[in-house]
């Protein structure tokens, strides 16, 4: 069911994301415009549309009838005055470009109707990186969705006001979807910040020869449950991608090193072509990886050192989010858990490890934190030691045991 203040909205970039956006928007029950620059790219919304309407209906999100009456709810307009006349909602998926993103909101900003809220769906710049482009700063924030998942990160910049932020939540709510409302802007909101890390060890595991990638992954799914590891999580995402991540993105403190050692190694594999699942082969060959065939995970001898090198990854980098203020615990374990349909998030999995035991390892395996880092996520946590609080095993930890919150039904959508 749709909400009142938002009747028509307006996908700005009509790439992958903002076609799949769009068509959720319609099935929903939202009048759709779709908006790009190029003729040739509004001439491939129906064909993508279509691959993603069948994944749509696979899944259960809605029924064939639900894909017919949206396209019948959705306009391709190649004039942006036009396509965002009528919007109350504007969604900007356009290249990760900065100066680019800011030509857009601010001709989004002159030409759309004062009522209209302006989002962007950036998946690395900041609200605040753009925002001063607009005057309607009360009215602009980050909508980011993550493709394959109904999580939705809504972060507001220095000028958006509560009632902007209320609005898209319940919007997010009405396309059933996930709201991640963080408490202040950070790169990476919460499920990439996180998931970064991860894939970043499993990489340097084996170019450190700690590991193979196999061993890395079987860790992984098997500690994890998860249906695939790290090396085939990035054949999913595309090494094309990951390469570009690290070839034009700062790299943190500490892994500048990493990053030319990460940069050769995904770099033959897109040379050749081999882009991942997309283009049937990256690390696996495909449709049928080894990941998939019976007897992969029992291959497995000892996988402890990749096990606990992956998990200690995420689980610092989720504590260091909480110790930021970017979000609480139990947010941040939604949004791992939303995002990847995992069955635990980091504070949960902290609290079946033990809050000791963590800062043991921690102490002895610093990973990829700087020592600042280090010292907030051990400071953190110091409380949790000092009441005895060390998780499943004492009853208490970041969640109250045997019934733990992360493990009732509905703690995925539970915004509360």
């Amino acid at each position: 069911m749709t909400i009142k203040e938002i009747q028509t909205v307006c996908f700005v970039g009509a790439g992958t994301m903002g076609c799949a956006n769009a068509l959720i928007a319609a099935v929903s029950g939202y009048d759709v415009v779709i908006y790009d620059i190029s003729a040739e790219s509004l001439n491939q919304v129906a064909g993508r549309q279509r691959e993603m309407a069948a994944y749509l209906v696979s899944t259960g999100y809605c029924g064939p009838d639900a894909i017919d009456v949206a396209r019948q709810r959705t306009a391709l307009v190649p004039d942006l005055g036009e396509a965002t006349a009528q919007a109350d909602l504007v969604s900007e998926s356009v290249l990760e470009r900065l100066d680019l993103k800011r030509e857009v909101h601010r001709q989004l900003d002159e030409l759309c109707p004062p009522k209209t809220i302006l989002t962007t769906n950036t998946s690395a710049l900041l609200v605040s990186d753009i925002e001063d482009v607009v005057r309607r700063g009360d009215r602009f924030a980050a909508l980011h969705s993550h493709l394959g998942t109904l999580l939705i990160d809504i972060v507001g910049g220095p000028r958006t006001s509560p009632e902007t932020i209320d609005i898209l939540k319940r919007y997010v709510l009405s396309l059933k979807g996930i709201p991640m409302v963080l408490k202040k802007e950070h790169r990476g909101y919460l499920l990439n910040a996180m998931l970064g890390p991860v894939l970043t060890t499993g990489m340097a595991l084996v170019i450190g020869g700690a590991a193979t990638m196999e061993d890395v992954d079987r860790a992984w799914m098997i500690h994890r449950k998860a249906p695939m590891g790290p090396f085939g999580m990035m054949d999913l995402f595309g090494l094309n991608l990951i390469l570009d991540s690290w070839q034009h993105q700062k790299p943190k403190p500490g892994l500048a090193e990493l990053r030319g050692m990460a940069i050769a190694f995904l770099a033959p594999y897109v040379e050749r072509g081999e882009l991942g699942m997309k283009s049937g082969r990256g690390f696996y060959a495909y449709p049928d990886p080894a990941y998939q065939q019976d007897g992969f995970l029992e291959a497995a001898l000892d996988v402890s050192i990749p096990h606990y090198a992956l998990t200690l990854a995420l689980i610092q980098n989720a504590v260091l989010l909480a110790a930021s203020d970017v979000a609480e615990p139990h947010e941040v374990d939604r949004a791992w858990m939303g995002g990847t349909m995992l069955d635990a998030g980091p504070f949960g999995i902290l609290d079946q490890m033990g809050i000791d035991m963590f800062v043991s390892l921690s102490g002895s395996q610093p990973g990829s934190l700087t020592a600042d880092d280090a010292a907030r996520v051990a400071a953190y946590l110091q409380p949790c030691l000092d009441r005895g609080e060390l998780g499943e095993k004492c009853g208490k930890g970041f969640y109250t045991y045997p019934q733990p919150r992360y493990r009732q039904p509905g703690f995925i959508l539970d915004t509360d």
